[in-house]
């Protein structure tokens, strides 16, 4: 059976749906405006370590008329992580305002790590449906985060169904092996996208609504890689087959996300 995609928690307002969505804030930048559409639509939010930081910082220097402290709208649920980036004055301000800072001390797990581990604690006490995880940052900056963004949630898919990577330029995420029928809102992605051969041996893609389409096409580290494909406009589905996971990523057109 095909699995379908939507990101409706991108869209303002977003269609109504039964779905929950767990933000998690990493300590990468990234605009109020892109921000505050994930923020009103996650059912959950979370800063790992030093995302406190960039929390705290972008809400002091966005000025929003009549709001005389944006901060005080914008509390996470929790802040965790080993701790070594979080500022003593981020940390006393949110302790002020009884938001739980938890200390991890482990260096077995990184701080993205941490924080969906108290996602999945709190599934086990509310229970019902997974989350799915948002995750505001892990695709650009440092080269080796990056990676680890990319390794987790290749592991990830063993345990969790829908798991997403955004910043300012992509979205991203882990397609299984199978089909897929991906919706796609032209007003917010595209051009560009990339089917990814991250953390497999090959894969065989054969894709259907692309710009360059493929057809049973071998795609591996070693040989083709569809980097810069494209959207295109007439086409509201994506379908993609393929017998190993990839890594699906779409360009968030610039302008889509205002700051207002």
């Amino acid at each position: 059976m095909a699995v379908s995609w939507s990101i409706p928690f991108l869209e303002h307002p977003p269609p109504k749906g039964d779905r929950k969505y767990a933000l998690i804030l990493l300590n990468q930048p990234f605009s109020f405006g892109l921000f505050k559409t994930l923020w009103q639509n996650s059912n959950w939010r979370c800063c790992a370590d030093g995302g406190a930081n960039r929390l705290h910082d972008l809400l002091v220097q966005t000025e929003v008329d009549h709001v005389h402290d944006l901060r005080t709208q914008f509390l996470p649920h929790l802040i965790k992580g080993d701790l070594d980036s979080l500022r003593d004055d981020v940390r006393e301000y949110y302790k002020s305002k009884d938001v739980p800072v938890v200390y991890d001390e482990s260096q077995d797990s990184t701080d993205l790590m941490k924080c969906v581990e108290a996602i999945t604690e709190k599934e086990q006490v509310q229970g019902g449906d997974q989350y799915e995880i948002i995750i505001l940052g892990g695709l650009s900056g440092r080269l080796d985060q990056t990676i680890h963004t990319l390794s987790y949630l290749h592991k990830l898919r063993h345990v969790r169904q829908r798991v997403f990577a955004v910043n300012d330029e992509n979205i991203g995420w882990v397609l299984v092996g199978g089909e897929h029928h991906i919706n796609i809102n032209h007003k917010l992605f595209g051009p560009t996208c990339g089917l990814l051969p991250v953390g497999i041996d090959h894969t065989i893609l054969t894709t259907r609504g692309l710009r360059w389409n493929l057809h049973e096409t071998k795609s591996h580290f070693d040989g083709m890689v569809s980097t810069s494909n494209h959207l295109v406009p007439s086409e509201p589905v994506v379908t993609v087959k393929i017998t190993n996971p990839i890594w699906w990523t779409m360009e968030l057109r610039s302008g889509a996300f205002q700051a207002s």
